[in-house]
């Protein structure tokens, strides 16, 4: 009770003084309440490609990204994201990635997959 008090204070003498109230974007939830999921981008590896093969994400927002493969093992290497996980045929890998530099970021797969493995590339663009 003395949370939501203080506020009503606060929101009562920024109107009575003309104080501007700043929007928080990143303020931690109400008590009782939760945080906003990450959101998600599902990426497809299949010989011998990503799809989609390029994503853009933007700086300092965590993402989810769910990775799959139908045929064989593969894997997803963005090294200057941190990003290095294996992708197995038929299940589902999660990986949480917070970009904190903008620029694009190569991408390979990183498990030998067949005959054209060397043309399986990934772009990560990330933006202000």
């Amino acid at each position: 009770m003395k949370f939501v008090s203080a506020k009503l204070v606060l929101v009562a003498a920024s109107a009575l003084l003309g104080w501007p109230l700043a929007a928080q974007e990143n303020a931690a939830p109400a008590p009782g309440g939760t945080a906003t999921p990450a959101p998600t981008i599902t990426i497809q590896a299949k010989k011998y490609e990503f799809m989609p093969a390029e994503i853009t994400l933007k700086k300092d927002q965590t993402v989810k990204l769910e990775l799959t493969s139908d045929d064989v093992e593969h894997s997803l290497e963005v090294p200057a994201l941190g990003i290095n996980s294996v992708i197995k045929k038929g299940e589902v890998t999660e990986v949480e990635v917070t970009p904190t530099k903008i620029g694009d970021f190569k991408g390979k797969c990183g498990k030998f997959c067949g005959f054209g493995h060397g043309k399986m590339h990934f772009m990560v663009h990330v933006v202000n």
